[in-house]
């Protein structure tokens, strides 16, 4: 996906002129704005942290919430979904990174709201797979090792908890350390520098 943060309506159309149609933004305000000046087709993801008190006005402009990190934002999105009557899909963001400024589930936490069940009544999230950042440093064995956690954490989830077809997706992985992504089983990327350059 393009990840398109920052760009003019201009410059995204010259990405949406050579076939790109999946663009991705950090700020709910972005999607808002840009959204009714793009074409239909255009699939947006909103890829940065979501409060809240912002889920009402992006649900029926986004393909996919790829930062449900919290149980009271999970149950929110399924709650202003139901209302609206659609199925949000979205991603699980689970923290693999050292920096403490990284949002994301702490694993065990996750886990233990997923033996609960308390999820199972939010049919209007559809939970599609997982998101993580790793570690924004020239190591590349360490951001290898965090990759390579969050598809363990993935496999571990859809043995135990999801086991549809539709939790299939492993979002990791940007302009810098795309190529570490893919070899650690990444399914969709985050490109934004090398597009636009």
């Amino acid at each position: 996906m393009a990840v398109s943060k920052t760009r003019s309506v201009e410059e995204m159309m010259s990405l949406y002129g050579a076939g790109q149609r999946i663009f991705a933004e950090n700020r709910p305000q972005e999607i808002v704005e840009k959204a009714p000046l793009m074409p239909g087709d255009v699939q947006w993801h909103l890829i940065g942290h979501l409060q809240t008190n912002k889920v009402r006005s992006i649900l029926p402009l986004v393909k996919c919430i790829h930062s449900v990190d919290s149980e009271r934002l999970w149950e929110k999105i399924n709650e202003e979904a139901e209302k609206m009557n659609l199925v949000a899909d979205a991603l699980l963001q689970i923290k693999i990174a050292q920096e403490e400024t990284k949002f994301g589930w702490d694993f065990n936490e996750l886990t233990n709201l997923l033996l609960s069940n308390r999820h199972a009544d939010w049919k209007n999230v559809n939970i599609t797979g997982v998101m993580g950042m790793a570690t924004l440093t020239e190591d590349e064995q360490s951001v290898r090792k965090e990759m390579r956690q969050l598809k363990f954490y993935f496999d571990l989830l859809k043995k135990d908890y999801f086991r549809n077809e539709s939790f299939s997706v492993i979002s990791m992985g940007m302009s810098g350390d795309y190529q570490i992504a893919l070899e650690e089983g990444s399914t969709m990327i985050r490109i934004g520098t090398m597009l636009f350059e």
